[in-house]
């Protein structure tokens, strides 16, 4: 039997076209099943889409190792839980395997974050998925860390509600014109009938895109949960999953209460993240998709530090 033939090695042995350095070279979408260390110790499984990519420093060569970045993964997924820690570990792995080749590496992950959360009022609960995007860096031998949720919520817009109101108010003028005095049982049935909602204000479903940068060192876990805790217990109209007519009931309550035009929920959030310093910084953009309009309506808001974020109005 004749020895199997010495396969070529095109990228080893051919020069680049031009000596150029590149900023990075890689691989993008690769799913791959991970899981998320969480702070009650469980894991939570997640499908996750990643890219990993090297920067080429030495002109001389002509591509990368692309097999050793997908075994490391690979490696990874079934070995490790998704913490910083191990992030970094495994971007110091990346850049060894290009010894001589790249000095700096980058992953970035986006996966659906569920989280089971209870109803309002009941004992009814329900998943809610929340759309994540990680970012690690590993260049000149630092680490950084940067991550991203989308968190949907209700927003009712205090423009149309007092329009609404002046409605009922000339509703209920007409419905009792011809009388000097009114029962109290005879309003609050008047209130709780059709005319009781003559006019109604419009809501819709809104989504704040929250952007924080973290100090790798400072948590053992990814904060994902604080992010989007604190997101909805600024805004307190979160989305529901399971409900019974309680749960809408308190729901309706609580868009009455926290009416916001897109300014005011930018704002909200904007206080909220400037109080928790564990967030270096921050960029956020909120989307009121408007029932009213056929486009939305959005805010950004970013920390606002010396050479942090930029006000741009996508990232």
């Amino acid at each position: 039997m004749n020895a199997r033939a010495e396969m070529p090695d095109v990228a080893a042995h051919t020069a680049p076209v031009t000596r150029e350095t590149l900023d990075w070279v890689g691989m993008s979408h690769i799913t791959l099943p991970l899981n998320v260390a969480q702070p009650d110790g469980r894991l939570q499984p997640v499908i996750a889409h990643l890219d990993i990519h090297v920067d080429i420093v030495n002109p001389e060569v002509k591509g990368i190792h692309m097999s050793r970045l997908y075994l490391l993964l690979n490696r990874f997924a079934a070995e490790q839980t998704l913490t910083p820690a191990a992030m970094e570990t495994l971007l110091t792995e990346v850049c060894d395997s290009h010894e001589g080749i790249s000095e700096s590496a980058i992953l970035r992950l986006t996966f659906d974050y569920p989280l089971n959360r209870p109803a309002l009022k009941s004992d009814y609960s329900g998943w809610k998925p929340y759309p994540t995007t990680i970012e690690a860096i590993k260049r000149n031998n630092e680490f950084s860390l940067e991550l991203s949720v989308s968190v949907p919520y209700s927003s009712t817009c205090p423009c149309s509600a007092a329009l609404s109101r002046q409605l009922l108010q000339e509703a209920f003028r007409d419905d009792f014109a011809n009388e000097e005095q009114i029962s109290r049982e005879r309003v609050e049935t008047w209130l709780r009938s059709e005319r009781g909602s003559v006019a109604t204000p419009h809501s819709q479903r809104s989504y704040a895109r929250i952007r924080a940068r973290i100090n790798p060192v400072d948590h053992t876990l990814l904060p994902l949960l604080d992010l989007i805790d604190r997101t909805e217990q600024a805004l307190k109209t979160p989305v529901q999953t399971a409900v019974k007519r309680e749960d809408e009931q308190e729901f309706a309550r609580l868009n009455g209460a926290n009416m916001m035009f897109c300014e005011d929920a930018a704002r909200r959030l904007k206080s909220a993240f400037n109080q928790a310093e564990q967030y270096l910084d921050f960029w956020i953009r909120v989307e009121h998709h408007e029932s009213l309009h056929d486009h939305d309506a959005v805010a950004i808001v970013s920390k606002g530090i010396p050479g942090g974020y930029t006000p741009l109005l996508q990232r």
